[in-house]
């Protein structure tokens, strides 16, 4: 399964069409918060599944703060990150994702791209696609029965 993760828009719908452009074959969208409101326009201009979590600054989204799925065998779970304090460092999102038996662990709010396999276990933030940022990014994930490949990509206007 081939899955665009993205992160923290902010307003940004037109940086995240131009991810799903540039990325092919794409089975599953995922927005790690900060954008409900484009994973809500992407859920209604494209024909692939969007599922997306509530950032901190998704104060009217109707979306859930965590997500837990299974796909291919392994077990992933989304969360924005501001719960967890990312900011300050992964050692509670890792306790989270070790407590749920996660293979994998995709996360936004501090606006960097971040890979690590921890013990097993994939960390996972696309970076931002916000207008402010000076580095935008997201990732491509493919999850097969065997292996989780994950590849960040930037967005240069």
């Amino acid at each position: 399964m081939n899955i665009l993760v993205i992160s923290d828009t902010h307003g940004n719908v037109n940086r995240a069409l131009l991810a799903c452009e540039r990325t092919k074959q794409i089975d599953l969208i995922l927005h790690a918060g900060d954008g409900s409101a484009e994973a809500d326009l992407l859920r209604s201009a494209l024909e692939i599944p969007v599922i997306n979590v509530a950032g901190n600054c998704d104060p009217d989204s109707g979306a859930p703060r965590e997500y837990f799925w299974h796909c291919e065998g392994k077990r992933f779970l989304m969360t924005h990150g501001d719960a967890y304090q990312v900011k300050s460092g992964l050692a509670r999102l890792r306790q989270r994702g070790h407590e749920l038996g996660a293979d994998g662990v995709f996360y936004g709010h501090t606006h960097v791209a971040h890979y690590e396999n921890s013990s097993g276990m994939i960390l996972l933030n696309p970076g931002t696609l916000a207008n402010h940022a000076t580095y935008r990014s997201y990732a491509l994930v493919i999850v097969t029965a065997e292996e989780i490949l994950c590849h960040h990509y930037e967005i240069i206007d």
